[in-house]
């Protein structure tokens, strides 16, 4: 039993599975979290169930994340299921993504915030249309680490042959991409090989298992390393007789530190101050880090409300009302050039217009389509966006976080797409087809 002073020790690890359809995604975190004994009695009793009812004789450890009944009923996965879980080691957060290629934008719902993905490639198969996307993907949103778990190796007589002409070719391929490292691991989850415990049958492979290597590997997109930025969600001004003249101000601190004394400046205002104090639950420190929801006092009284960014004055982004970003398309309803919307950065909501879409990437072969005037539902491309106000935005290979936004439907409020501020692929991609019309920027109101 782990015990809360242990996992006080350990560190987080966000990581996402993904694969093409029946690559065995769901048997493998369900393998994972039955072999790491992090599945309790009842659940595992309810999995028995409903395996006897569809007449199996062991228990579909992949009915542990397929909760949605038209997933039970059709063997696969349609939504993002997130499973958290922890050994002696780590804690983790697990996004089991669906593999469909209409599922596109829930991959990359699961994947945004992953600091590590699991892709899954069936040995029989090999490297297929839908890993090559996955693994385009995977590049797009500065996954640092990527595992292929290449399963089903018990269907292909556990052959290390098949397993290496598959790793070299991902290898190779995701390298292409800017991938910075690849993890390649022979697994066997409806069995159990190399999965929590060592394979009997595969003594040709010395690496990890694939909990040992999830248990080990660095997390190195540490956000307290980051440039530091505090959204502000909250001002709060208590006027009580024991806080008369309090003015703090509140949010969880996106990225990088804070310390009392520091130089600060207030964006997009630009007025600057030294931080006074701050206080977290209730108590004040000297320094406060990434995901610490805080308070923050300034020595001069300045204007600051929600939707500001509180930045080191050393270290401020440029703010700009002209954003070049690649997003993913995540709503039915196209997105079109002149499409007014509202763009959510942090806890800032502004007016927006897309003045362009100067391409649409083809995940099959990586090919950029010039000029499509539109994005649809699981599209990724690049857009230009006009907003209405300045932004702080920082490129999305500086900082997840803060180089992020989404748009939105100013009539019903729903999200039409995801985006990344800044270049794409860490490697260009190189654009197939001949440039198409400049946009006409006529009739922009700001």
């Amino acid at each position: 039993m782990t015990t809360t002073t242990e996992l006080s020790a350990t560190t987080l690890l966000r990581f996402a599975t993904a694969g093409s359809v029946d690559d065995g995604k769901s048997t493998l975190v369900g393998r994972l979290l039955h072999d790491s004994k992090s599945v309790l009695a009842d659940q595992l009793e309810a999995v028995e169930r409903a395996s006897a009812s569809r007449g199996q004789q062991g228990p579909d450890l992949a009915l542990l994340t397929d909760g949605l009944r038209a997933e039970r009923e059709q063997g696969i996965t349609i939504d993002v299921a997130y499973r958290y879980f922890a050994t002696p080691r780590r804690r983790f957060i697990l996004a089991d993504t669906p593999g469909h290629v209409q599922y596109t934008r829930n991959m990359v719902t699961g994947a945004s915030t992953a600091e590590l993905t699991v892709i899954l490639v069936d040995a029989r198969n090999g490297v297929v249309e839908q890993t090559r996307r996955h693994a385009a993907i995977a590049a797009l949103l500065r996954v640092p680490h990527v595992v292929l778990a290449v399963n089903k190796m018990d269907l292909v007589g556990y052959q290390e042959s098949v397993f290496a002409a598959i790793a070299e070719e991902f290898t190779a391929y995701a390298t292409e991409l800017g991938v910075p490292e690849v993890t390649a691991i022979p697994i066997s989850a409806l069995a159990g090989d190399n999965v929590v415990e060592p394979s009997a049958t595969m003594d040709w492979y010395g690496g990890p298992t694939v909990l040992e290597h999830l248990e080990t590997v660095p997390v190195s997109h540490d956000l307290a390393h980051c440039h530091a930025r505090l959204p502000v969600q909250y001002v709060i001004r208590p006027r009580t007789p024991e806080h008369p003249d309090y003015r703090g101000y509140a949010g969880q601190i996106a990225a990088g530190s804070f310390r009392v004394g520091e130089r600060v400046t207030v964006l997009p205002s630009g007025r600057t101050s030294t931080i006074s104090g701050i206080d977290l639950l209730g108590e004040p420190v000297e320094v406060a880090w990434t995901t610490q929801s805080v308070t923050v006092l300034l020595e001069d009284d300045i204007d600051v409300s929600r939707g500001d960014l509180i930045v080191p004055t050393k270290d401020a982004p440029e703010t700009t009302q002209d954003i070049e970003a690649t997003v993913c398309h995540v709503a039915d309803q196209p997105l079109t050039v002149g499409h007014r919307v509202l763009l959510k950065h942090g806890t800032r909501t502004v007016k927006a217009i897309v003045k362009d879409i100067p391409s649409r990437l083809t995940l099959d072969d990586l090919s950029l389509h010039p000029h499509p005037e539109q994005l649809v539902a699981n599209d990724i491309g690049r857009v230009k966006i006009r907003t209405a106000e300045p932004l702080p935005m920082d490129s999305y290979a500086d900082s997840r976080r803060t180089g992020s936004f989404i748009l939105i439907d100013p009539a019903d409020g729903t999200t039409l797409t995801a985006g990344m501020a800044g270049d794409s692929f860490a490697t260009p991609v190189p654009a197939k087809g001949g440039p198409g019309d400049p946009a006409d920027d006529e009739g922009w109101d700001f």
